[in-house]
């Protein structure tokens, strides 16, 4: 299986840190927010990586991760030239990607506890559609909230945000996908901040009843703020895995 890490966005949330650097080449412990990502997928047995990121980030993650070769992984990279979307930023893996090919998509930003090996293996078993993991959290209405077929271990539809959250989940950064989904970025519109949004992605997945589930059990954070930066880099701290 392949992998594609997304690492572009202007890291608003922590400027002025950003103003210079790409935010997942900011320090998580003692490596670059980048490093562990890559650790992770290289831990579940993923050798192939993809990281698409802008053009001025593009020298800063090639000094850090090279061709991969250091790490244990190939790393192929692609320039997001302008902004558009996570799932704008995806379609730029589809040359990489093979007829019927599964693969991972990572949020650059998205750091994980638990061993990514169980969900790697899950998805490739899956027959077909898409998986996305699920974390159980205090505040559901800061992220996208799954309602859940739990009897069949798949999802209804995801809202974004919402003021009622229907149930205790958010997804997180990390989805399993084929190829197929390229067929339905390319249906997708815009959303009304300009962007093709990757929930969109998912909840057409979600309406054809082929939206799969799994929950994470250990510590996940999203590192795009000063506090959870702050308290990623104290859990993450020493060797990566």
């Amino acid at each position: 299986m392949k992998a594609v890490i997304l690492a572009g966005g202007t890291g608003s949330r922590l400027k002025p840190l950003t103003y210079w650097t790409n935010k997942h080449l900011l320090p998580v412990g003692t490596y670059p927010m980048i490093c562990h990502g890559v650790a992770k997928l290289r831990h579940a047995g993923i050798r192939d990586i993809v990281i698409v990121t802008g053009r001025s980030s593009l020298g800063g993650f090639a000094d850090v991760l090279g061709s991969g070769r250091d790490w244990g992984v190939s790393i192929l990279y692609r320039v997001q030239e302008e902004a558009g979307g996570i799932a704008q930023a995806l379609e730029l893996a589809r040359p990489v990607i093979g007829p019927g090919e599964k693969f991972a998509v990572l949020l650059g930003d998205n750091l994980f506890e638990q061993s990514l090996v169980p969900f790697v293996e899950a998805y490739e078993k899956q027959r077909e559609g898409a998986m996305v993991l699920l974390k159980k959290v205090g505040d559901p209405r800061r992220y996208g909230v799954p309602l859940l077929e739990e009897e069949t271990g798949k999802i209804l539809y995801i809202e974004e945000k919402p003021e009622i959250p229907q149930s205790p989940y958010c997804v997180t950064g990390l989805y399993f996908y084929s190829s197929d989904v390229f067929e339905i970025v390319e249906r997708i519109r815009p959303s009304r901040r300009g962007e093709l949004e990757i929930t969109d992605v998912n909840n057409e997945y979600a309406r054809a009843s082929r939206l799969h589930y799994r929950v994470v059990d250990g510590w996940w954070t999203d590192a795009g703020t000063f506090e959870s930066l702050e308290e990623a880099g104290k859990r993450l701290k020493g060797a990566l895995p």
